[in-house]
């Protein structure tokens, strides 16, 4: 059985690509070319399941076209429009931080180097220009800039970001 928590995700199906069933999607990794990865992963009614990929092919170094198996119809691919790509955490060592989507790190402890544990990641928002971390934090919700500059580790299997952010950013 394959369990959410033990998924990442690397992308999202955008529309359907002609009629023949193929997808056009977005990723942030492109690991799956660099390892023998036969299927991907996709929430299907609060239910993730593996979907085997028949083909794909780069439009850019973020974008592609994609085939599962059995799925061959324009109408089969609508309703894929808009799901999140995932992959076994297994795979997460040969991904590079800055390739890890930031939808990710919720749920992870955020820890900074001088004020020490600050909160749980309760969700990211992504509809500014500049992404936050939302943070629960003694019944409150901190905002904080998302920054790869900031951080400073990643503990996957213990879910903890390690940071280091600026001076006075959480005297906000």
């Amino acid at each position: 059985m394959i369990l959410k928590e033990n998924l990442f995700p690397i992308g999202e199906i955008n529309k359907p690509h002609g009629v023949n069933g193929e997808m056009s999607f977005s990723f942030s990794t492109d690991v799956f070319d660099k390892e023998d990865i036969t299927y991907f992963i996709i929430e299907m009614d609060g239910i993730p399941v593996p979907f085997f990929i028949e083909e794909y092919r780069f439009k850019t170094n973020s974008t592609g076209l994609l085939m599962f198996d059995g799925i061959d119809t324009d109408e089969k691919a609508r309703n894929f429009m808009g799901k999140i790509i995932y992959l076994e955490k297994k795979h997460l060592d040969k991904v590079e931080n800055d390739e890890i989507g930031v939808e990710y790190f919720e749920g992870f402890t955020l820890i900074d180097t001088e004020h020490g544990a600050i909160g749980v990641i309760s969700e990211v928002d992504q509809t500014t220009e500049n992404v936050l971390f939302i943070v629960e934090k003694d019944g409150e919700e901190l905002l904080i800039p998302v920054g790869e500059d900031y951080v400073k580790e990643i503990d996957h299997e213990n879910k903890i970001l390690y940071v280091s952010l600026p001076e006075g950013l959480l005297e906000l």
